[in-house]
């Protein structure tokens, strides 16, 4: 529970409605919420168990010393995709992620459109959420210092080269002009192209 929502409920605890009616359906909400957030618990609880004992535990953690990407987006991306190796290169596993753009030609001519949304959708929302915070300046600290803590100096090395390229390439697109959300489209179509790098050097080495 963050912060906020801690905040938020307790605030809502101290409501009180003079009709009796309106407390009672006050009350139903509440507590749906809580039954909402003691499910939640239980999944995020089954999630990283799994996540430990799985045969792709070691991707999964090592997708996690990328900035952005923690445990569930790990396993969605882990899950989702299965293999890494069923994709020959980083380009490939972009464009099964939909977030390349779309391309029209005729005659000599060719420009590019709107990204394609082909392919799968959970990994393309996950990359694109993911995204977001290579806006912020690199840096290794807090959670992500301790999700790194261990981790082989290569995936390392990787993780860093990809805060250094993202949040560039981030920059580098707003300063000329392009909206945020589209620029935030195509560093997550970046960080897929390191996600599949990552994963690929875990299952080599794993081989």
């Amino acid at each position: 529970m963050t912060k906020w929502k801690s905040v938020h409920r307790k605030w809502l605890d101290s409501l009180r409605f003079d009709n009796r009616a309106l407390q009672l359906t006050f009350q139903e909400y509440l507590h749906t919420l809580d039954e909402i957030d003691q499910r939640l618990t239980r999944l995020d609880k089954e999630i990283h168990e799994q996540a430990l004992c799985s045969s792709r535990a070691p991707v999964i953690e090592a997708l996690q010393t990328l900035r952005g990407i923690q445990e569930i987006t790990a396993v969605t991306l882990t899950v989702e995709v299965g293999d890494f190796r069923r994709f020959a290169t980083a380009r490939e596993f972009m464009g099964y992620t939909g977030l390349v753009p779309s391309e029209y030609s005729s005659g000599l001519s060719r420009r590019q459109g709107n990204i394609t949304k082909v392919g799968n959708t959970h990994i393309r929302r996950v990359l694109v959420e993911a995204g977001w915070s290579y806006r912020h300046r690199p840096a290794v600290k807090g959670d992500i210092r301790r999700r790194q803590e261990g981790k082989p100096v290569e995936i390392l090395r990787m993780s860093w080269n990809a805060q250094d390229r993202l949040h560039r390439k981030f920059n580098r697109l707003t300063s000329k002009g392009k909206p945020t959300n589209k620029a935030v489209v195509a560093v997550g179509r970046e960080l897929a192209g390191f996600v599949w790098a990552m994963a690929i050097e875990v299952q080599r080495q794993m081989a």
